[in-house]
């Protein structure tokens, strides 16, 4: 009878996953398709070389600060508005996309600006002139620069689409987003094959190529989620009159604000901590980052089973938070949790047994291939701690605990993550492998203050009252 009890307690039933994989699906076959075209972009760049590769990935570093810029503003917005859709409260849903729409707006020109102003001297943080020749950098570099102007076109139609996106997502819509998304890739896809390469006529334009490639595509992506929010305007009513109603609930802004700073500047410090370890593991030279670039790519792919997860947590147990059912959402969110948890580890498995095939696909030296199956492995061995941190992650965040998350997050990269590859990097002869290892390792703190934080149940609070 006790273990039926605490079985119970940590597996639901039949129904209870099946209204998981519903919701959870759509997401997994939207960002594994997104991931996947992200691999097929980074191995059609990386047949052009290893110094067209590696400069785009540096450029990458840069341009994740502004994409995880956006996710955290984004993300503020959608914990209000998860809450408000579980008490249908749908004009306050219209006013949290009301604050997307324009705060997205003013960090995308802003960002513009900066990467055109500060551009080359940013992506120079990356060269490491005591490993590389000055030829080399510079080519590199030229790669970087020309691939980030053209890039910043694309800014503001991506702040766009994901502010429409997350209002579809918070009210129970993840088929629309999972269409758009399919189309918007094919059509990077295509325009990949025919820029990058110079297909049908067109100019092999190389990494310039997969840039326009990625703008016409953001363009497209914007255009479709335009349609289907008119095309549903029935269903979703916080779509409806949408200009006519525009305005600024200043109360909501306020609360909107006060949680979305904390979750902004941590995407941020989040991402220029991610950046500044890359740059640790650049140390080791250009090959070295070449590596790192083609197993973070392909990481990316498998990751996303456990970045689903965390959005089922966070819209599954938003809702039920903010409909008043408190001990509903502790359940389903315990439960959650080891169902990613258990993913993970078949998912981590299937990586390291896959992982000498992926960098097989690159046109690059033995060394690099050698050091990203490693690098893969270590990624698939430790695939769980991240499933356990993502969950963490979002259960705190659909209670608004944003402060939390900031200072277990990304804090802890710039304090402790950080600091211990700068000190690898600069005192030890260590590979870049190596290196990776021990970062890896170090997240375990990450895992363990998460499920700390989640068992004190202070992230249950109903936002929508």
């Amino acid at each position: 009878m006790n273990l039926v009890l605490k079985k119970s307690k940590f597996f639901g039933d039949k129904n209870f996953y099946k209204g998981v994989l519903v919701l959870a699906i759509p997401i997994i076959i939207q960002q594994l398709i997104t991931s996947f075209v992200n691999m097929l972009d980074n191995i059609m760049v990386g047949q052009t070389g290893t110094f067209a590769m590696s400069g785009v990935s540096v450029a990458n570093q840069l341009i994740t600060v502004f994409n995880l810029a956006i996710f955290g503003l984004v993300s503020a917005a959608s914990i209000f508005a998860a809450q408000f859709a579980g008490k249908k409260d749908y004009k306050n849903v219209q006013n949290c996309l009301y604050f997307d729409v324009v705060l997205s707006f003013i960090v995308s020109v802003i960002s513009v600006l900066i990467f055109w102003v500060f551009g080359e001297k940013l992506l120079y943080l990356f060269m490491n002139p005591d490993t590389d020749t000055v030829k080399n950098i510079n080519t590199t570099m030229k790669f970087a620069l020309d691939y980030t102007k053209i890039m910043t076109i694309g800014f503001i139609p991506f702040a766009f689409s994901q502010s429409i996106s997350s209002s579809m997502r918070v009210n129970g819509e993840t088929r629309l987003p999972m269409i758009t998304s399919i189309i918007t890739v094919l059509v990077n896809f295509a325009f990949n094959l025919v820029l990058i390469f110079g297909l049908l006529g067109f100019p092999a334009l190389g990494p310039k190529g997969a840039a326009i490639a990625t703008v016409i595509s953001r363009f497209v992506e914007l255009s479709l989620f335009i349609y289907f929010a008119n095309k549903n305007k029935l269903r979703f009513t916080f779509y409806s009159n949408f200009f006519k109603n525009f305005h600024v609930d200043t109360g909501l802004f306020k609360n909107i604000t006060v949680a979305g700073i904390p979750l902004i500047i941590n995407e941020v410090l989040y991402s220029v901590g991610i950046a500044a370890i890359t740059q640790s593991y650049s140390t080791r030279g250009i090959e070295a980052l070449a590596a790192y670039n083609i197993s973070q790519t392909i990481i990316g792919l498998f990751i996303v089973f456990n970045l689903a997860m965390g959005d089922c947590i966070s819209i599954m147990v938003g809702r039920l938070l903010g409909s008043g059912n408190v001990d509903e959402a502790v359940d389903t969110d315990r439960k959650l949790i080891v169902f990613s948890l258990m993913l993970s580890l078949v998912v981590g498995i299937v990586l390291i047994i896959l992982a000498p095939l992926f960098p097989e696909f690159y046109n690059t030296t033995y060394d690099v291939k050698s050091m990203a199956t490693n690098m893969l492995r270590v990624g698939g061995a430790f695939l769980w701690i991240s499933a356990l941190y993502n969950a963490s992650y979002f259960t705190l965040r659909s209670g608004g605990k944003t402060i939390l998350t900031l200072l277990f997050d990304s804090v802890g990269i710039v304090l402790i993550s950080y600091p211990i590859s700068f000190l690898l990097a600069k005192f030890t002869d260590l590979n870049v492998v190596l290196m990776y290892l021990i970062i890896s390792v170090i997240d375990l703190y990450k895992v363990i203050l998460g499920l700390y934080l989640v068992g004190k149940k202070i992230w249950v609070k109903n936002l929508a009252k």
